[in-house]
């Protein structure tokens, strides 16, 4: 078996896993760049109302998130997200059969609810070798990323040809194909990796929250989503009085994001080859701010808007693709399920915000006031930017080993810790784990510099 690339069953895992998380994270996207103009047509709309309903999803999806990893711990992967596909796949129907504004915030509401993120990060970790699982991360985080670019194109495609009941019996009909995909290509898992890598542990997640670097990234990725969201409770008229047809808005969303993919190339370069992840981070939030302001002062001409819009989504595309990498680097040791856990409810929640103030503000205020106030809490993420820590090079490890007591345990990590080249060392009790002849086993979780660590040292004092 090869250890430096991915085996079969690995590949076989991230093309299937990524595709049902494209797939689905495709259908809540669509909605984004046509619900502003058709959901007028709906009963009962309102720009408050049509914010709530775009939004409506990142609520339930907050809020749920780390209970279905939990429940993912005790039942099983694949019974859990074929249970989160199927709630989803209700919604769509109900949003679907909607003529109302209120039904279609229901049906949102749903597909929130089959929150199945956690459960499908932590079946990838599962069936993957842990120097593998870098890259299967990446490629699911890649096909969601694809998928916001195609659903910027397809939405106003397949509204234009079948309305917005169309958009969202097509968001059902990619459902089921996820749902047989998960049954028939997600290669079967009976062994769990240890729930403290993959899935969020309570008795973690107050002291995580509190933990000054992670909060500045969850309160990052909170309003990255929330001006996200908040500002296409108007771009899409905004490109409607422009000039732009409806039907036509991919041919705007096309070369401005793949526009962006390419700008945001030398912030990537300079960020790891400079060793400048810091300034560039920052960089992009003030880029972010900055084209929020020039959305708000810039008059709603077809070029303005298309110039914007390139910088916008240069920033926002950086910092979606940073912050994952910035935040597992962050993590203590043994607990990256619990940061993840937190960290993704904290960026639907903030999907849910964006909606229900963007459509608060233009109900009070004007649409164009949405701008503005996005910009000036950008400008508060920018502050909160400058007092992150510079990022220290480390490589996470796990091992297996065996403990009598916790004394014992204890003794074994102040040993670790004091180790040169050991940043973090993290024992978990895994209390019989999930062979019934090991009692006694536990999890030794170690953060280390590669270049100074001795892992053959490590290694026999966990063995001894």
């Amino acid at each position: 078996m090869s250890v430096s690339g991915l085996n079969r069953i690995e590949k076989k895992a991230a093309f299937s896993l990524a595709s049902v998380f494209g797939v689905r994270m495709l259908g809540l996207f669509m909605i984004l760049p046509v619900f502003a103009i058709y959901g007028e047509q709906l009963t009962g709309y309102s720009p408050l109302w049509l914010g709530i309903a775009i939004g409506a999803y990142g609520l339930t999806q907050a809020l749920l998130q780390i209970p279905m990893g939990m429940l993912s711990d005790k039942f099983g992967r694949k019974p859990v997200i074929l249970a989160g596909l199927s709630i989803f796949l209700l919604g769509s129907v109900i949003a679907a059969l909607s003529t109302s504004i209120y039904g279609v915030v229901l049906g949102r509401s749903l597909q929130g609810m089959g929150a199945i993120a956690s459960a499908i990060l932590a079946l990838a970790a599962d069936i993957t070798r842990e120097e593998q699982r870098p890259k299967v991360m990446a490629t699911i985080g890649m096909f969601i990323g694809l998928s916001f670019t195609f659903a910027m194109i397809l939405g106003p495609i397949v509204a234009d040809a079948f309305g917005l009941s169309g958009l969202f019996w097509f968001t059902a009909l990619l459902t089921i194909v996820a749902m047989l995909m998960i049954q028939f290509m997600v290669p079967y898992s009976v062994n769990k990796a240890p729930r403290g890598d993959n899935v969020a542990l309570p008795e973690q997640i107050s002291k995580l929250i509190r933990h000054s670097q992670l909060a500045r990234l969850n309160w990052g990725v909170f309003i990255l989503h929330m001006a996200l969201t908040a500002c296409f409770v108007t771009l899409p008229k905004q490109f409607v009085a422009s000039g732009l047809r409806l039907e036509n808005h991919w041919q705007i969303y096309l070369p401005t994001l793949l526009g962006s993919f390419f700008l945001m190339v030398p912030f990537m370069i300079v960020a790891i080859k400079k060793q400048k992840e810091k300034p560039m981070f920052s960089a992009a939030v003030a880029l972010l701010t900055g084209a929020l302001f020039l959305l708000w002062i810039l008059p709603s001409s077809f070029g303005s808007l298309v110039f914007t819009i390139v910088l916008f989504f240069t920033a926002f595309n950086y910092l979606e693709a940073t912050m994952p990498s910035i935040l597992s680097r962050i993590a203590p040791a043994g607990v990256k399920g619990t940061v993840m856990g937190i960290y993704s409810s904290s960026q639907f929640l903030g999907a849910f915000v964006g909606g229900l103030l963007g459509g608060a503000i233009a109900s009070k205020y004007g649409e164009q006031a949405i701008f503005l106030a996005m910009a000036l809490i950008c400008l508060m993420w920018l502050y909160l930017t400058f007092s992150m820590q510079k990022l220290k090079k480390s490589k996470s490890f796990s091992f297996t080993t065996t403990i009598d007591c916790e004394e014992k345990a204890d003794e074994v990590v102040e040993v670790l810790i004091n180790m040169p080249g050991v940043i973090e060392a993290t024992l978990v009790n895994d209390e019989g784990g999930d062979n019934l002849l090991e009692k006694n086993v536990a999890i030794a979780y170690l953060k280390v510099d590669e270049k100074t660590v001795d892992l053959q040292a490590v290694k026999s004092l966990l063995q001894s």
